[in-house]
């Protein structure tokens, strides 16, 4: 059967997404999502969506990244899922509850209050997730946070002299996060955080939404800058907005590439 998609991208971190909401799509697996992902053989994408009909919410949203492992939350999708859906709305995703509302630049999302408790974000044991007494390298004292998915921060004088592309998978994978952990490395100047990010499951991206709120995040609470404050990733830049207590709030842009439809048996 033929499938039709759409691609899209937030600040260069691109998406195929599928609507079950309106056609029919097949159950997907990690084979597939990571057949569709390949940039050589597929579509190409560094996450898969699929908005499915839901209970709790206007819809659903489900995030595959290119490794095909379904993860919990994903901050640039869900302002192409605002942009797609063309109004305001309440999303289900398996991080929970979010809202996504189309503005004149793009779009604006609720991500929801983020966590500091060591089980939630998960870790091995229990730690302080302001001051992880870990090392990697040059790369000293994280903190944790989970903002939908679990993401570790590491302030630097330079994110840009940070080997990312070595590091990452180290971080990524080690035992100490069971379920794997998003890797970012930020500076502060002027008032603004600089960052780049390791996305689990994807490797290097050009924005990470969901890092750019556990950034701004850790930052803002450790009195690094205020609220609201301007991340600039390597695509573009993100406006997020929080105080202690209070969900994230992340704006930014989102933008269609593309439609086409792929035979599903091709990739199944």
């Amino acid at each position: 059967m033929r499938v039709p998609f759409i691609k899209m991208h937030g600040l260069g971190n691109d998406f195929i997404m599928l609507d079950a909401r309106v056609d029919a799509v097949p159950s997907i697996d990690k084979q597939i999502a990571s057949a569709l992902a390949d940039r050589n053989t597929g579509i190409g994408c560094d996450q898969l969506i699929l908005l499915e009909k839901s209970q709790l919410a206007d819809f659903k949203m489900r995030i595959y990244n290119s490794d095909g492992g379904e993860v919990e939350a994903c901050g640039n999708a869900s302002r192409a899922v605002a942009l797609l859906h063309g109004s305001a709305a309440s999303v289900e995703t398996n991080g929970g509850l979010i809202t996504v509302t189309p503005t004149d630049n793009g779009a604006r999302v609720d991500m929801g209050v983020p966590s500091f408790d060591w089980q939630s974000i998960p870790l091995e044991y229990a730690m302080d997730t302001a001051n992880l007494p870990l090392s990697w390298e040059e790369l000293t004292n994280p903190i944790a946070v989970n903002v939908g998915n679990p993401h570790i921060i590491f302030f630097v004088d330079d994110s840009e002299t940070i080997g990312l592309d070595r590091l990452g998978p180290l971080i990524e994978n080690d035992p100490l996060f069971p379920e794997g952990i998003n890797v970012n490395v930020a500076d502060v100047r002027n008032g603004a955080i600089n960052l780049r990010v390791w996305e689990r499951g994807v490797g290097l991206t050009k924005a990470c939404g969901t890092g750019a709120c556990a950034t701004a995040v850790a930052a803002i609470k450790g009195g690094l800058v205020t609220s609201p404050v301007k991340v600039h990733l390597p695509g573009g830049t993100l406006d997020i907005q929080w105080a202690d207590g209070q969900p994230i709030i992340m704006e930014g842009p989102a933008t269609e590439s593309f439609r086409g439809t792929f035979e599903w048996d091709d990739f199944a």
